[in-house]
């Protein structure tokens, strides 16, 4: 066996003996220090604030999960937000479940796992917490979609959302871009153009589909231009600036000082929606 699959194993172990062979404890809030390896980044005030007010009506329904550091000590796996809200709730005390974890990689596993299986986390969290188990672990896709209940396919998909530029990343951790969106953006192949198609997709609330056509369309328009080489670069970008503002392709052919720009569209609502763009109160 070799040690990637051994540990592959040892995981799966860990997580039955979560259930098997955990301990519920009532613990000081003081003693739970934060987990180093949380893959969890975004915490909303709001969010935070309206499951305090829970919590001070039904308290803690569900024990956070923690392993031991040394006597009294304990070192939070799981539940961040609920300690957060606890504390802000002014409790003292929360349930807990301790696990025994041999070493900082369980640790991360379960977490991972845990906030995996609860959906906590955005698309770029989940992207970053399969690359932890690749790069930390040396997991493959496979053995990481069968730890976490994925398709290695939905794994690889994720994971390729890493490759799309910082300001399109922050607009899917805000939850302003789906994670169907920023798929579709990874054909345009082209970091500007991304953060540009990605920008009009929240101004004009494009579908997954209409951004899968506009991206995919400004990709083979630019590879087109470069082998016939048919069109100036002043002449591409003009296309691309009003295919982006329009939200829908746009060719403009021009022979000497004369020619012409035609604006595509796939449905009667989306014609309704050029013509708000063109002339606004219509």
């Amino acid at each position: 066996m070799t040690k990637r699959q051994a540990l592959g194993k040892g995981l799966e172990a860990l997580l039955r003996s979560a259930q098997d062979e955990s301990r519920f404890l009532e613990l000081p809030l003081e003693s739970i220090k934060p987990n180093p390896y949380q893959p969890r980044k975004e915490f909303s005030e709001g969010e935070l604030t309206e499951l305090a007010e829970s919590i001070k009506a039904r308290g803690v329904l569900q024990p956070v999960l923690v392993c031991e550091k040394a006597v009294g000590e304990y070192e939070l796996i799981a539940g961040e937000r609920r300690v957060r809200a606890a504390k802000i709730a002014g409790l003292k005390t929360i349930p807990a479940i301790l696990i025994e974890a041999k070493n900082p990689t369980e640790v991360l596993a379960l977490a991972l796992i845990e906030n995996l299986q609860r959906e906590d986390l955005n698309p770029i969290e989940q992207a970053e917490s399969f690359k932890t188990m690749s790069e930390s672990f040396g997991l493959t896709q496979d053995e990481i979609a069968r730890l976490v209940g994925k398709s290695r396919v939905a794994i690889t998909n994720t994971m390729r959302l890493l490759k799309l530029p910082e300001e399109v990343k922050n607009l899917l951790r805000e939850g302003k871009l789906t994670e169907g969106h920023a798929r579709a953006l990874l054909s345009a192949n082209d970091p500007n153009l991304q953060v540009h198609l990605a920008n009009l997709v929240v101004k004009r609330g494009l579908t997954v589909e209409r951004t899968e056509i506009l991206a995919s369309s400004i990709a083979k328009e630019r590879k087109k231009s470069k082998l016939k080489k048919t069109k100036t670069p002043e002449l591409v970008a003009l296309e691309q600036e009003l295919t982006l503002e329009l939200g829908t392709k746009v060719v403009v052919d021009k022979r000497g000082r004369e020619g012409r720009i035609i604006i595509s569209f796939y449905s009667d609502e989306e014609l309704q929606r050029i013509l708000e763009i063109l002339i606004p109160g219509k």
